[in-house]
């Protein structure tokens, strides 16, 4: 069964995560430098099959769009481009950084660990992607 990817996309940085064959559980995949995303998802969906790609759209509390919106639009372009076969779907990202933060904070992570915008971009990917999991 082909996997789902979950994409927490950053300016600087973008969390990854992926479901297991099974599409039961989502776990933290990596993190990439933004500019290197569409090669490293071409590079992924050469070597696993891919089913459909979320992406977490940003909102404000009230729903309407944020600063970080239009670059999310523009990147789901790119990759619409980059891998025409594949479904893209935007879900609400609202919160999932502060819940990465949180579970770090739950798993006992010192607070150096937690510093680490990486992992907690990561983690947000994951949370994201569980989320949708759930919903589906």
């Amino acid at each position: 069964m082909p996997r789902i990817i979950a994409i927490d996309y950053g300016l600087k940085r973008t969390g990854i995560a992926v479901t297991d064959p099974l599409q039961i559980i989502a776990t933290g995949l990596t993190t990439v430098a933004s500019p290197q995303l569409i090669d490293f998802l071409k590079k992924y969906c050469e070597q696993e099959p891919v089913e459909k790609i979320i992406i977490g759209e940003p909102k404000n509390l009230d729903g309407s769009a944020t600063h970080a919106t239009l670059p999310v639009e523009k990147v789901i372009e790119r990759i619409r481009k980059a891998l025409p076969h594949i479904p893209i779907e935007k879900a609400d990202e609202r919160f999932t950084s502060k819940l990465a933060v949180q579970a770090m904070i739950d798993m006992g992570m010192k607070k150096k660990q937690r510093r680490d915008k990486a992992k907690i971009d990561e983690i947000a990917a994951t949370i994201l992607l569980q989320e949708y999991l759930n919903h589906n």
